[in-house]
Order: structure tokens, then sequence, then C-alpha cells
């Protein structure tokens, strides 16, 4: 998947690097319009890395009938992990249930309990986060249950989830 969008918004001089997936399956649905990874899921796209037991893959087709193809790799719309999901990327880790990545926003969002993002010490925790990588933005929710939790180390300054 070569000069695709950063996967998880690595950075945009990352966006030539190929996307490399491996999992114990694939299937995909050209109705549909996606690839799924199943099982054991590994994806990285330069110092990005994702781990799951699902992710798909959801992209843009041209045509129809028959005669739908994918145009580049600029077609990828979204990319949806779930199950155990890790992202490694910008010095930080983020733990959740499922994590949506949508490549035209650079957006990430994080959902299931206790969803976390870490760099260094510091961290925020909350049922939903949803990191705006375009905008350096993050928001946290919490859940009907649990509040919205953050700790910050003043001497790590450049290290905020």
């Amino acid at each position: 998947m070569a000069d695709d969008k950063p996967l998880a918004g690595a950075g945009a001089d990352k966006e030539s690097e190929r996307i490399h997936i491996t999992s114990d399956s694939l299937v995909t649905d050209n109705n549909a319009n996606y690839a799924e990874f199943i099982g054991n899921v590994s994806a990285t796209q330069g110092t990005t890395l994702i781990t799951s037991d699902k992710l798909r893959i959801y992209y843009q087709v041209a045509g129809s009938g028959k005669e739908k193809k994918i145009t580049s790799q600029d077609a990828v719309k979204r990319i949806v992990a779930t199950g155990n999901v890790t992202i490694r990327f910008d010095n930080k880790v983020a733990v959740t249930e499922q994590a949506e990545y949508i490549t035209d926003s650079g957006m990430i969002i994080l959902t299931g309990a206790n969803s976390r993002v870490t760099s260094g010490s510091n961290y925020v925790s909350g049922d939903k986060i949803t990191l705006y990588r375009n905008q350096d933005k993050v928001t946290v929710e919490r859940s009907k249950d649990k509040r919205v939790e953050a700790v910050f180390y003043p001497s790590e300054q450049g290290q905020k989830p």
C-alpha cells in the first residue's frame, strides 16, 4: 500500500512510506469496499505500529459493477482496528478496544473502557479519546461510570499525550 496517507497520522513526512500488514487471515469484500485482516494483526508504516485482533481498511473505488477498481493508494478512506488495540506513534502509546483512523482529517478515535494515551510517565484515560492529529488537539470523554483521568509530570513538559 505504498503512497498511502500515514497510518494513525504518523506525520506528513511519512506519507510516501509503504504500509506493511501481517495477520493470520485476510477477507476482502469488493462489494462493500473493504479488506479485513484477522488474528494477530500487525500494521506498520514508518515508525508507527498498530497491533490488534482485527483491522479493517475501507477504501474508495472508481467505476461500478465488474469494472470497480482502486485507482490509487489514496483510496483508503478509514482504518478500524478492534480488539486489544495498541498504537505506537510519535513517542506515544495508545491502548484501547477500538481505534478508528480517518485518513482525510488525520483524526484518530479511541473507544472502549479505560482507553489510554501515554507519553513517558504522562497519560490521559477515558472512554473516548479523539486525537486531532492535524490540529495538535486532544479531547477525552468519560464513561457513565468513570471520569476522565490525567497525570502530568512537570519535568516531562515536552511529552504530553
